[in-house]
């Protein structure tokens, strides 16, 4: 009889094990099935808070570039503030629009005591000087100044463009002056040979970058310069006038060849306009 008992309880503690061990192999499969929907989901989730995310992203890039970006038309100029207390000689006219046009032509030109002078200067390659020099002669800033310098050797130009340069006679100080601003050099003829061929007006700075004022300077004969001055435009009348007073020489003032021009030059007026 106990034999018989031992079997049956062997039996019954054999069904219970089994029984025991596929729920437990049933919990873990529930278990399993759990982790991966709930990866599932979360990865659900974090895909959609990435799409929002990069979406949210996307319209402030767009409504950031719709309220940074200058008008079609139109590009952003910086404007460095001249301090006359560093010692510089410096004629306040305020400073041009932070957007200005980069599309069109203008028509610069200057009424001298010998004659006018004009040019054609393109939007597009030199926006923020031609908008410098619009801003400028709209303040008759270049009205009675002469040109203080002309160069004979190796570099052929004449120097204009100092609202300080002025009256009869010269002075140490003429070429010194400029704006209450400054600005970064663009249009640099890089690919051109020789950089500033006859005709080009350029602009003057120093050896500094982003120093380019109100001084430019006409180009009488071929000059190879290097190509840091940015040019403005090209002499459409008037080059005669220029030639005349490189024919009468300089005074040597700074070194042979480099001086005040012995033919005095005046610009009474220089204005901008619409081409």
């Amino acid at each position: 009889m106990s034999s018989i008992k031992d079997r049956q309880r062997a039996a019954a503690r054999a069904r219970l094990e089994k029984e025991m061990a596929e729920r437990a192999t049933a919990a873990k499969k529930r278990r399993q099935r759990q982790a991966v929907i709930g990866s599932a989901a979360a990865v659900v989730v974090i895909a959609g808070a990435a799409v929002w995310i990069v979406t949210a992203l996307r319209d402030d890039d767009k409504t950031s570039n719709k309220a940074g970006a200058p008008p079609a038309g139109t590009v952003a100029c910086t404007w460095i503030p001249v301090d006359a207390g560093s010692g510089a000689k410096v004629k306040d006219v305020g400073t041009p629009p932070a957007n200005v046009p980069n599309t069109g032509k203008a028509t610069l030109t200057m009424n001298t005591n010998l004659g006018p002078i004009a040019a054609t200067v393109d939007n597009s390659k030199a926006p923020c000087t031609s908008a410098a020099f619009t801003h400028l002669a709209s303040k008759q800033f270049w009205n009675n100044t002469k040109c203080h310098r002309l160069t004979t050797e190796g570099i052929k130009v004449l120097q204009c463009g100092d609202p300080f340069a002025t009256g009869k006679g010269w002075r140490p100080t003429d070429g010194q002056g400029g704006p209450s601003f400054r600005y970064a050099e663009e249009n640099l003829p890089t690919d051109k040979n020789p950089p500033y061929p006859v005709g080009t007006i350029a602009m003057a700075k120093t050896q500094q970058p982003s120093s380019t004022g109100s001084q430019f300077f006409i180009v009488w004969g071929d000059t190879p310069l290097p190509a840091q001055y940015t040019v403005l435009g090209t002499v459409t009348s008037g080059m005669d006038i220029v030639q005349s007073v490189a024919k009468a020489g300089t005074d040597n003032a700074n070194a042979p060849g480099d001086g005040h021009p012995k033919k005095e030059v005046v610009i009474s007026k220089l204005t901008m306009a619409p081409a």
